[in-house]
């Protein structure tokens, strides 16, 4: 199994620069927690509660299909939970696709409350937790990532974590940086306490990982905006990379205005030039 390949101190250096953000200011933008309903998933869906450490316990629910199809763990964005997920599960396995999708701390089935270094913490479990359980299943199909939103630096970070392990990146609706976007939301730099830090960059963590990565962003993303993406692509070092603008769609509609075409570009890509 994989392990991290950061250095102790620069791993103590991004801890700081994630626990910046854990302060009550910060957290009320970033995160906004719901539980699940209790809803029976779809047929060939499963439920798994995954101990991470700490006495927490991370919900997921898995829409499974064939064992040698891809699989790609999924992290959402932060009004999300992975049971909003039960329509799309179904038509990703429609397109050859099993799909993971992991939740935060306090949300769906998840305990704790949610943060930002226990964010990037508790994804680490989540990916040992599914290399395990993909191990013991005879999962032999690919491992891919991908987040969406705020889900998009969990999914880079354990992609540059994780490289032999991760056969290829897509980011939706993602961020470039971090303080930028907390501008945007109407965070004042007050609000970190007069600390001076520049935040978590995906860039800067993109930068670091060279496998396939896939960029979809919506032309029209009003949280998010689509110089993001650009930034995004323009860091990727990675040999087979591609940037798809949805046209039309904001940052809660490139579904709607997508459509099928949507699952088609994730689809193509994972499957192109014989990716598994």
């Amino acid at each position: 199994m994989a392990h991290s390949h950061c250095r102790r101190g620069e791993r103590m250096s991004r801890e700081n620069d994630f626990s910046v953000f854990d302060r009550p200011e910060v957290l009320s933008i970033l995160f906004h927690p719901r539980k699940d309903s209790g809803h029976t998933p779809p047929a060939r869906a499963e439920i798994h509660d995954i101990d991470v450490g700490d006495g927490i316990r991370i919900g997921a629910r898995l829409y499974l299909t064939d064992a040698a199809l891809p699989h790609i763990l999924f992290f959402h964005g932060n009004g999300e939970i992975a049971e909003d997920y039960d329509d799309m599960g179904p038509v990703y396995n429609a397109f050859g696709l099993n799909f993971l999708v992991a939740d935060f701390r306090g949300y769906g089935r998840s305990t704790g409350s949610p943060g930002v270094l226990s964010m990037f913490s508790d994804a680490h479990g989540v990916m040992r937790y599914f290399l395990k359980w993909m191990t013991e299943n005879q999962r032999t199909g690919p491992l891919w990532i991908m987040g969406r939103s705020l889900g998009s630096a969990p999914a880079i970070d354990l992609a540059v974590a994780f490289p032999d392990k991760t056969y290829g990146l897509i980011i939706e609706s993602g961020f470039a940086h971090t303080l930028p976007l907390l501008h945007r939301l109407g965070l004042h730099p007050a609000a970190f306490g007069g600390q001076n830090t520049r935040g978590f960059s995906n860039a800067d963590t993109l930068a670091r990982f060279s496998g396939p990565t896939l960029i979809l962003h919506g032309e029209y993303d009003q949280i998010i905006p689509v110089n993001h993406a650009h930034d995004l692509f323009e860091r990727s070092p990675a040999p087979r990379k591609k940037l798809h603008i949805i046209e039309g769609a904001d940052h809660n509609t490139i579904l709607m205005v997508a459509g099928r075409s949507y699952f088609e570009i994730i689809r193509n890509f994972i499957t192109e030039r014989g990716s598994f």
